[in-house]
């Protein structure tokens, strides 16, 4: 005989407080802040977009006033903010981005068709970030190409900066190629001929006293 045989008025209020913590469950759930729009296969496309990347010497532009439809935002932290920044850049931290006074602050701009760079010390610094506010919904977010280091070594000639590439290349942070030629070859031949024969000495078994005790 089972429990609920015995007290079936238990039972049934048992069941009725489970149901209700379910629907209590269901109506305090609260809803994602943010859902990605784009599919795996746009998130792909998008990383090989042109449009997407904001070229260093479209800076001249925005630098010389004749241009002012463009917001930078440095997402480094304020130490390095401090230490040299895009003129007129917002500082807002990337851990601090998807707080919801910044959202706002980013739906305001793109309602108003203005152009959001983000930047970095580098391109990657920023790509994540970039990404996301793209993944979300934020069509009107770019990324600075090189970041701020490149902006920094070529600020005061960003009109000749048109016929550089380089910032689209990564540099690598070792010179694997002197590296080796540092190393040398090593002759094998030459090591085998000039290896020393080894001689193997074998030692005399001692030889046993004859006779008893």
């Amino acid at each position: 005989m089972h429990v609920h045989e015995l007290n079936p008025r238990k039972t049934l209020v048992t069941v009725i407080i489970f149901v209700l913590i379910i629907i209590v469950g269901f109506l305090t759930l609260k809803k994602p802040r943010f859902k990605y729009k784009l599919s795996l296969e746009q998130t792909v496309e998008l990383a090989h977009d042109y449009e997407a990347g904001f070229h260093p010497f479209e800076l001249a532009d925005v630098l010389g006033k004749k241009t002012n439809n463009v917001v930078f935002i440095d997402i480094r932290d304020r130490f390095s903010y401090g230490q040299g920044h895009i003129p007129g850049a917002e500082n807002i931290s990337a851990y601090d981005l998807s707080e919801p006074k910044n959202i706002k602050h980013l739906k305001e701009l793109q309602d108003k068709e203005m152009t959001v760079v983000l930047y970095g010390n580098d391109q990657l610094q920023a790509n994540g970030p970039w990404m996301w506010f793209r993944q979300v919904g934020f069509d009107n977010v770019k990324i600075l190409l090189g970041g701020y280091e490149y902006y920094a070594a070529h600020k005061d000639a960003l009109e000749q900066t048109v016929e550089d590439i380089s910032y689209l290349r990564g540099e690598p942070r070792y010179d694997f190629a002197e590296v080796a030629k540092s190393v040398g070859s090593v002759d094998n031949t030459q090591k085998v001929a000039n290896k020393k024969p080894v001689v193997v000495r074998r030692k005399k078994k001692p030889k046993v006293a004859s006779g008893g005790c």
